[in-house]
């Protein structure tokens, strides 16, 4: 059985990435919007609405207003963005964080992404809050950079 998927915001960096990672998949179609009606936003609640899954590869505003386009309930929303990240109704897409994750994103109609500092942050943390070794209400922080450079030479 084939499955649809629109990827909204495919031309983006984040979006060309999920794109060329579903491509060879033969159990999914990827639906495409014209380029020129990208900003179109009847165009986009048609694909938005006609699709099995949706990834929002967008800013947040723009992801919200996505979000608000959709009227069917039975679209898979994944937003790869920070605006439902912590939000009611929305399911953490951190499968390893607890042993029920895995299961609350298989069954959820809306996932919001983790982002990169987060997984880091609770991949580390939280087993460690799980075993008592921190106190869950310790009041912890992390500054963090991030950045790249030298071609493949090495972190900064």
């Amino acid at each position: 059985m084939s499955h649809t998927v629109f990827i909204d915001g495919e031309a983006g960096t984040t979006g060309l990435q999920i794109r060329e990672r579903l491509e060879g998949r033969k159990d999914l179609e990827i639906l495409s919007i014209d380029p020129a009606k990208r900003k179109d936003a009847d165009a986009r609640a048609e694909l938005l609405n006609s699709a099995d899954a949706v990834i929002l590869c967008l800013p947040d505003d723009a992801s919200k207003e996505a979000v608000g386009l959709i009227q069917s309930n039975r679209v898979r929303v994944i937003d790869a963005s920070t605006a439902y990240r912590t939000a009611s109704g929305w399911t953490y897409g951190f499968a390893e964080m607890d042993q029920d994750q895995r299961a609350a994103i298989a069954s959820s109609t809306r996932v919001s992404n983790p982002g990169c500092y987060p997984t880091g942050f609770i991949g580390l943390v939280r087993p460690l809050v799980a075993a008592e070794l921190i106190p869950s209400d310790w009041p912890l922080t992390v500054n963090a950079v991030s950045g790249y450079t030298g071609g493949g030479k090495g972190l900064i």
